[in-house]
């Protein structure tokens, strides 16, 4: 198989046994029967799940489809992303974190200190974190960022952390396995929050992370097992179920959000307009070299002249729900300064493009700017 619509429709089946499903339903099991020493495949709950490991078979098949790669899920993407850097990092160690990244790295940097681990910080633009490599034990890269869609070049990052005895990690939930593939490019973990694109759906927390090193995932999955941090079942069913529809809904998202961009380009009420897939966007040649081609991600990004302005624009949204997150079949926005912890204006809006006709879409977000420029 070498088509990605293809690859995302078969990812972690079992093997086809007459008159069983195709997918087997979630397995709900705290222990096994379990007869001598403790060893097999399930041994108790918190250690593995049948349902888990078709999942982080499929994931895997779609991070690395042509090598071999260890997936470990978790209940969240924040618990796939501290698992990697608590997994790997000691008193005294160096990590280099993004400054621009998702909203809850402050907290994780503050943790980080606590254990006496220096942290390092730089934008992701320009690969600024190359300045800060000297003496670390982890680049953490973030790209496209969060919010603020900046692109950074991975495999240049990556042979330049390894030349400093680095580990690289990349965050790969804006673009999805099939708009980018970290561990091609270098890095020794793409790790994501599959709560956003890749279920798409809005209803299932998840996280994982994927690296082809054994030893890598083991350190992983042991911190996992330790602090417990693993997916339900009927999540991780959830989530494979959704996988099948994965390639339809990249395409139809990544459309969306190039003809919104492309629509909002003169408004004049918008500045800062950033889609890595606009050709005048300052990370779009990077991107074209870096990424799918046409699958630029679902969020646009731009803002509005104050607070008020942007919340007017969104109570005008018929088509729009005004929720968090992105990656969801509903187009959502949101006014990103409300939570705080992320170095944006009042009037910032984070926006995600569904998989609803373009055009019905852009004609929602013109008639809602046009009332919200009126007042109403």
């Amino acid at each position: 198989m070498t088509g990605d619509g293809t690859r995302v429709v078969r990812a972690g089946l079992p093997e086809p046994e007459p008159f069983q499903p195709a997918l087997p339903g979630p397995e709900f099991a705290a222990h096994f029967h379990l007869p001598g020493d403790a060893v097999g495949p399930y041994t108790y709950g918190r250690d593995g799940n049948p349902t888990w490991t078709r999942l982080e078979r499929a994931i895997g098949e779609l991070e690395s489809p042509d090598e071999s790669a260890h997936t470990v899920a978790f209940a969240s993407g924040m618990a796939a992303i501290t698992a990697v850097l608590f997994s790997q990092l000691r008193a005294g160690d160096t990590v280099v974190l993004p400054n621009d990244g998702y909203q809850l790295l402050p907290a994780v940097r503050t943790r980080l200190e606590s254990y006496g681990i220096e942290v390092r910080t730089a934008p992701t633009a320009h690969d600024a974190q190359l300045d800060m490599l000297d003496g670390a034990r982890l680049l953490w890269i973030e790209t496209p960022s969060n919010p603020g869609l900046d692109v950074c070049d991975i495999r240049r990052l990556a042979d330049a952390a390894h030349r400093h005895g680095a580990l690289v990690a990349v965050d790969n939930t804006l673009a999805t396995p099939l708009g980018q593939r970290p561990l091609d490019l270098g890095a020794d973990f793409s790790v994501a929050s599959g709560t956003k694109a890749l279920t798409g759906h809005g209803d299932v927390l998840l996280g994982y992370a994927t690296t082809r090193d054994a030893a890598l995932a083991d350190s992983v999955r042991l911190w996992r097992k330790t602090v417990g941090a693993i997916p339900g079942p009927m999540e991780s069913w959830l989530a494979h179920r959704s996988l099948a529809t994965l390639a339809l809904r990249v395409r139809q998202q990544a459309a969306g959000a190039l003809a919104l961009a492309e629509a909002l380009r003169d408004r004049p009420e918008i500045t800062d307009l950033r889609h890595p897939g606009l050709p005048s966007d300052p990370s779009h040649k990077l991107a074209v070299r870096q990424m799918r081609p046409g699958r630029f991600g679902c969020v646009v990004s731009f803002t509005l002249p104050d607070k008020g302005y942007a919340e007017r624009f969104l109570a005008a949204l018929t088509l729009v729900d005004d929720a968090t997150s992105f990656g969801g079949v509903r187009s959502t926005a949101e006014r990103r300064a409300r939570w705080g912890g992320d170095a944006v204006p009042d009037g910032f809006i984070r926006f995600s493009v569904g998989v609803e006709e373009p055009e019905d879409l852009v004609a929602d977000v013109l008639r809602a700017l046009d009332a919200a420029a009126q007042g109403i």
